[in-house]
């Protein structure tokens, strides 16, 4: 079972973390990023997940410099709100200081690699260029990435869309495929959000195979 730890940032802000061990030896560690919803329920899940694949997880608190605390674990049109108006509050240079504290974190454990889905997956693309110690990124759905094309990541980088994503546009997917011919980045006949299996886009078959891909990347390059 995970526990909740407090970290540091290199600013003095204190925010805090899920933390879970796996058993044994940690294969490294894995950062996961959370959605606007915060590290709720579902984003635990996901952290469980890796942890029991042999991963030492942490799923940072991103939330906690606007409001402490602050998780949703109903998917309705009035927590979507809540969290968008969060997430805007975010300064995106402290939120990438509150992950190089979790890269940190996560260092005793070996090689350290990120995970973000949704406004998370923006952060793991970010990270992957400016966030130093990452030896690994993956990206789900990240809103805004086709149009942070320019950033130049120093670590490998596997990012997941949805064709079916109004959020984030086929064409500007092969925008940002076009100026990163070398990083794998995959389509999938799904919504967004389609990792969430506590959400009606819930893809079972894109989620899974996505994940078994994100495995297999992460296993390459933190081991």
């Amino acid at each position: 079972m995970g526990r909740l730890i407090q970290l540091e940032a290199s600013d003095g802000h204190h925010f805090s973390a899920y933390r879970v061990n796996p058993t044994g030896t940690p294969a490294g560690a894995v950062l996961i990023i959370q959605e606007i919803w915060g590290v709720n329920h579902h984003i635990r899940k996901v952290a469980d997940g890796y942890a029991a694949d042999g991963y030492h997880a942490i799923a940072p608190a991103i939330f906690d410099r606007v409001e402490r605390g602050l998780t949703m674990d109903t998917y309705t049109d009035e927590t979507r709100t809540k969290g968008f108006q969060t997430m805007q509050k975010v300064k995106i240079e402290d939120a990438l200081l509150d992950i190089a504290a979790a890269v940190e974190a996560g260092s005793e454990a070996g090689k350290v690699g990120i995970v973000g889905f949704c406004f998370g997956g923006r952060l793991a693309w970010l990270s992957s260029s400016r966030v130093e110690g990452l030896s690994a990124a993956v990206a789900y759905y990240g809103g805004g990435i086709p149009l942070l094309k320019a950033e130049q990541p120093r670590c490998p980088v596997m990012l997941h869309f949805g064709e079916r994503d109004a959020h984030i546009p086929v064409a500007s997917v092969e925008e940002f495929k076009n100026a990163h011919p070398s990083l794998p980045v995959y389509l999938y006949p799904a919504d967004h959000g389609f990792n969430c299996d506590q959400r009606a886009a819930y893809d079972a078959s894109s989620a899974k195979l996505a994940r078994e891909r994100t495995l297999e990347f992460l296993q390459k390059h933190l081991r």
